[in-house]
């Protein structure tokens, strides 16, 4: 089995090897949580971070997170399990961020909109017992737009509330679209990162948006369409390129209900959690309409409509062509993509945070400004 070949320039996220930072005189150290496959923890360590200590609850995540992150310590359970002592031994008190995304089906729009009320969106509150014993400096949670519906207000402002009450300065959150840093997918997601106020009493400003924004032939170049394998749910094909393959199966009446293929000079729809519902490749004509909530194939090209490939839709993610999904069955590889911080979004943030807080100084303040901000 080999790679795909190299990774596009348009796309790329730098070298694996990184400088000494600043005044620390060495990486500094991350803890994640809700780590998944790691597309937020590889975006902070292309920025200069080293995550030092992870944590994913889903046994199917494993070996693809310890094969791609062999110098970082997952811990194998539920963050309801984890105690801080825990972490401490591994990577020591002076711990400089905490990064993760807490689950976001409950807050999702295409979920049961359940939010604080449902066990998984209650997960951020143990985000924050840990943000609360490990006091870093700084701390970024990812997640879906719909946690700033209406109906999650009030929850949400708690959320808020509480991380404010620990010190930090919490940037206004706000919706992103990963296409406008420099990301080949129309992907929006919600970003709150906080700055402890000992640290940097200034608080976050997201980076200035890519003046160009990746498309699809961005991300595919040198992808071959016809070496990817094809392969049935449930089952796992050895293609010679790693991960190039794409998943058979009919498709629902949900998902022929909408126009589904973006062209070469497009970006992609959002990469999902499930198989069934990848993208499909721009290789395709676009769908006939038939009528209200029904498109169709065109009937001479139906050969051409397939799913995006696994690596396919890493590439979609700007996960690096090295980067292998390890997995027994396809959904699986799918699903690691789909629920992923794209890569090359999570370094542009996280080179943000390198400078405002590890590489700049914090404003000097009177004694009095610093007893007023913390009352």
């Amino acid at each position: 089995m080999k790679n795909v070949v190299g990774r596009q320039p348009s796309l790329a996220l730098g070298e694996h090897t990184v400088k000494e930072s600043g005044s620390f005189g060495k990486r500094p150290k991350v803890v994640s949580l809700f780590s998944g496959a790691g597309g937020l923890d590889l975006g902070f360590e292309s920025a200069g971070f080293n995550v030092g200590w992870a944590n994913e609850y889903d046994k199917t995540i494993w070996s693809t997170y310890e094969k791609n992150f062999s110098e970082s310590f997952l811990a194998r359970k539920s963050i309801v399990d984890v105690l801080p002592e825990e972490i401490f031994d591994v990577v020591g008190k002076d711990v400089d961020g905490l990064i993760g995304g807490p689950p976001c089906q409950s807050w999702s729009e295409a979920g049961a909109l359940r939010g604080i009320e449902d066990h998984r969106g209650q997960l951020f509150f143990e985000y924050i017992r840990l943000l609360t014993a490990l006091k870093p400096k700084f701390f970024v949670a990812e997640n879906v737009s719909g946690i700033l519906f209406d109906r999650h207000r009030e929850a949400f402002s708690e959320i808020l509330r509480k991380f404010r009450d620990l010190g930090y300065i919490v940037a206004t959150p706000k919706v992103i679209n990963a296409n406008d840093f420099g990301v080949p997918q129309d992907r929006e997601r919600v970003f709150i990162v906080g700055y402890h106020r000992d640290w940097n009493d200034q608080g976050f400003e997201f980076p200035e948006c890519r003046y160009h924004k990746p498309v699809l032939r961005d991300a595919l170049a040198g992808v071959v369409p016809t070496q990817a394998i094809a392969t049935q749910m449930g089952r796992r094909s050895e293609s010679e390129i790693m991960n190039h393959e794409y998943m058979l199966g009919g498709f629902s009446s949900i998902f022929m209900s909408r126009q589904r293929v973006r062209s070469w000079d497009q970006p992609s729809f959002t990469i999902q959690a499930g198989a069934r519902h990848a993208p499909l490749h721009p290789q395709a004509p676009k769908m006939e309409w038939v009528k209200k909530d029904e498109f169709r194939f065109i009937e001479s090209a139906e050969k051409l409509y397939r799913r995006l490939s696994v690596r396919e839709c890493a590439r979609v993610q700007t996960f690096p062509d090295d980067f292998e999904f390890c997995y027994s069955r396809i959904e699986h590889g799918y699903k690691m993509i789909g629920n992923a911080v794209p890569v090359e979004l999570a370094r542009r943030i996280a080179a943000k945070i390198l400078r405002d807080v590890l590489e700049k100084p914090v404003s000097v303040r009177s004694s009095s400004e610093k007893i007023a901000s913390a009352s």
